[in-house]
């Protein structure tokens, strides 16, 4: 059945559940323990790495390299990730968790994780199990979508659009 108005867009309808539930992640990053959401991102993804480029990071979390970046000096001045040059290539740079990182990300990933199991227990466990297989599918979808290039050019995301 196509879409007839707004609330039948499976995008808007993803995104209403996001804006409904990530406020609870927000408050408690921001709140209990002053990093971003994108903060937060970069930090777990880091997590359980030796080190990665920022390129890598970008890649992992699908984020673009200035967002990326943006995040990663907020962590840096925070004093929770560190950076080294590559030995070989000295315009790579590798970056680690620190240990104040670390233990962040020890404090605050069962948090997150208790918030994701109280909303989950809205579903059945087999519900569950097919809202993961959906999204996966969908992840898929999406991907195979923009390689198509369904959608030309890329989104002008600038603060300063001219007319």
């Amino acid at each position: 059945m196509a879409p007839q108005v707004l609330d039948d867009l499976l995008l808007y309808r993803l995104s209403r559940v996001m804006r409904a539930t990530s406020c609870l992640v927000v408050r408690l990053l921001e709140g209990e323990h002053g990093i971003t959401r994108r903060e937060w991102a970069l930090l777990a993804a880091l997590h359980g790495c030796e080190a990665l480029t920022s390129s890598a990071l970008a890649d992992r979390l699908q984020l673009d390299r200035v967002r990326t970046s943006r995040g990663l000096q907020g962590l840096l001045a925070k004093a929770l990730v560190q950076t080294r040059r590559d030995a070989q290539d000295g315009r790579k740079v590798w970056i680690a968790l620190t240990e104040s990182g670390q233990a962040l990300y020890a404090k605050i990933f069962p948090q997150v994780a208790q918030i994701n199991v109280e909303l989950g227990a809205a579903l059945a466990p087999d519900e569950l199990a097919i809202l993961w297989r959906s999204l996966d599918r969908l992840e898929t979808q999406g991907r195979q979508l923009m390689q198509q290039g369904r959608v030309p050019g890329k989104a002008n995301r600038s603060r300063r659009r001219t007319r």
